[in-house]
């Protein structure tokens, strides 16, 4: 995500953070670098003026060049008026008023509307909401089937009708949903292939007979500018609420997510960061600018772990640990809750620091085709075996190689690095048990465990 705009800005603030003391000249030759790097991903020129003056008036006030760390402050500064210029805030759904609420979805064909309906729907589920799809689009060949598919293969419920009138299709499914007891409607509307007459029209007039709390553009963030004029378009025409980029994990520039709220006025409200249903988030543009420029995000990585990770799994195998009772079976379990929290490059990335590890550190030690052969051989063991590692003799340790399509090297390195991890965690409950680790965590507030 971002990983070209990413790149360049950690390199040239790297360079202002090695230095004592910043001149107007030192500012003025990173102002040039992170122009370019905005130009090159696809930000709009006018943005991309306003916000390098807004960073260097900033950059060479008293501030800065009074401060004992002047190149912090102006990393502190491109951080916060990055996220100033994405929306500074999180903007949440405004669901209040009369029961059903009603979200109107709106956006060109091929950025992924249908599928970012269904996964609004299970987003909202989530939050507690009971949510209706409604099939409202019934000029494009197949979408009102795939959004049936995609709703049945996720169990939400979706309306459809053989009215051929899209206003009529969603009065009907308002009434659909007050009989069912749902409380929030998401109308997934036609797209075209381009921005037209006939298609601004029917979205006007669905709009006022609807009287939505939400009208939401999805787009494309791989689109860069593009997707940004079209959402001026139809904010032009319908007053939209807010937007939805889509694709933003496939998006190597940031184009669209740093322009859309400055040019439109539109808050990014959520992104879609994968293909599954699960990759679709709220924006919080403070935590977008920190993991641009390297600082990791701490709180989104904390709030994955909590929706991905059993909490009952996880006291239980703080016991086992306590006990020193950590077995490959749980290594394994603990393996496939970190693969659901997302992809482990992402998962890298918001931990702070950890896009700034060397290319070849990140691909040996968290890669999934490590993890893939790691859970093929733990799976290979007998449940004796997964148990007590002890037992595994060099005629057991081929037999696993074999069955897992591995090497007997790639079993002995992963029964070291288990056997590495058994002993720190020995050390730490006999630290424990001595009353050492509390005296140390008490100490010392940046202890990792």
């Amino acid at each position: 995500m971002f990983s070209n705009l990413a790149e360049k800005l950690q390199n040239t603030l790297r360079q202002l953070r090695g230095k004592g003391k910043l001149n107007e000249k030192d500012v003025d030759a990173a102002m040039r670098e992170i122009r370019l790097a905005l130009l090159e991903a696809d930000v709009n020129f006018k943005v991309v003026k306003e916000f390098i003056t807004s960073v260097r008036e900033r950059a060479i006030g008293h501030e800065v060049m009074s401060s004992l760390t002047p190149g912090q402050q102006v990393v502190k500064i491109v951080n916060e008026e990055m996220a100033r210029l994405m929306g500074e805030k999180q903007s949440s759904l405004d669901l209040s008023g009369k029961s059903p609420a009603k979200i109107l979805l709106a956006g060109l064909q091929g950025s992924g509307k249908t599928t970012t309906a269904v996964k609004l729907a299970v987003h909202l589920r989530k939050s507690g909401r009971a949510p209706l799809l409604v099939a409202a689009d019934i000029y494009r060949p197949g979408a009102v089937k795939q959004l049936q598919v995609l709703s049945d293969a996720v169990g939400e419920k979706c309306f459809s009708s053989e009215n051929k009138n899209p206003v009529d299709i969603c009065r009907e499914s308002l009434k659909y949903a007050e009989n069912e007891g749902l409380d929030t409607v998401i109308f997934d509307t036609a797209g075209r292939l381009h921005i037209d007459n006939e298609m601004m029209s029917e979205i006007k007039t669905i709009k006022a007979a609807l009287n939505p709390n939400e009208v939401l553009l999805v787009v494309d963030s791989m689109t860069g500018q593009d997707a940004v004029n079209a959402a001026a378009a139809f904010n032009n025409a319908v007053e939209l609420s807010g937007v939805i980029l889509t694709k933003l994990d496939g998006d190597t520039r940031g184009g669209a997510a740093l322009s859309v709220k400055a040019v439109t006025g539109c808050p990014i409200k959520f992104v879609g960061v994968g293909e599954k249903v699960e990759n679709f988030e709220p924006f919080h543009p403070d935590r977008m600018a920190s993991r641009i420029l390297g600082m990791g995000d701490v709180l989104s990585l904390i709030e994955k772990a909590e929706a991905s990770v059993d909490q009952a799994k996880a006291r239980e195998l703080e016991q086992k640990l306590r006990k020193q009772q950590f077995t490959l079976d749980d290594f394994r379990d603990q393996l496939g809750q970190l693969r659901n929290m997302g992809s482990l490059d992402e998962i890298l990335n918001m931990m702070p620091g950890g896009a700034n590890l060397p290319k070849e550190v990140r691909q040996m030690s968290l890669n999934e085709g490590n993890f893939t052969r790691v859970e093929a051989i733990i799976s290979s063991m007998t449940k004796t075996e997964r148990q007590e590692p002890a037992i595994l003799n060099s005629s057991r340790r081929r037999r696993i190689a074999l069955g897992s399509g591995t090497s007997v090297q790639d079993v002995n390195r992963l029964l070291n690095q288990f056997g590495q991890m058994q002993k720190m965690f020995k050390q730490m409950g006999s630290l424990e048990k001595k009353g050492a680790l509390k005296k140390f965590k008490k100490g010392n507030k940046g202890f990792p465990f």
